[in-house]
């Protein structure tokens, strides 16, 4: 009878506090915390039943599917398209402004050999 309650109660902890803000429903998530932890029955069953939003099982399989999902969202800036076309569009201008300075003074960047005095 005691064992019953206390493991409801620490399960629904842990998942409280594995939550992410966004996800919990009605109140803050510290919020949360205290009530399952003052009332020590109730609290638990209030949270898995209204704290938490819930996906349906259509909606998604299971964690290996949030996580793809959550892996779409979040890139590497060296694996990002825009970041590395915002490199490629920095440099441009330094490079066009030292070939325009080459051509003035009668040097060409690309030359291997220095010019002649």
């Amino acid at each position: 009878m005691f064992l019953v309650p206390l493991a409801l109660t620490i399960y629904a902890f842990i998942d409280c506090l594995n939550t992410s803000e966004e996800e919990t429903k009605h109140l803050p998530k510290i919020a949360w915390v205290f009530i399952i932890l003052l009332f020590w029955i109730v609290g638990p069953v209030v949270w898995l039943i209204a704290g938490k939003t819930r996906r349906s099982a259509a909606g998604a399989s299971g964690p290996g599917s949030w996580q793809r999902n959550r892996r779409q969202q979040w890139v590497a800036p060296d694996d990002n398209p825009d970041f590395l076309k915002s490199l490629k569009d920095d440099r441009k201008p330094d490079a066009e402004a030292e070939e325009e300075r080459g051509r003035r003074d009668g040097t060409n960047p690309d030359d291997k050999a220095p010019p002649a005095s």
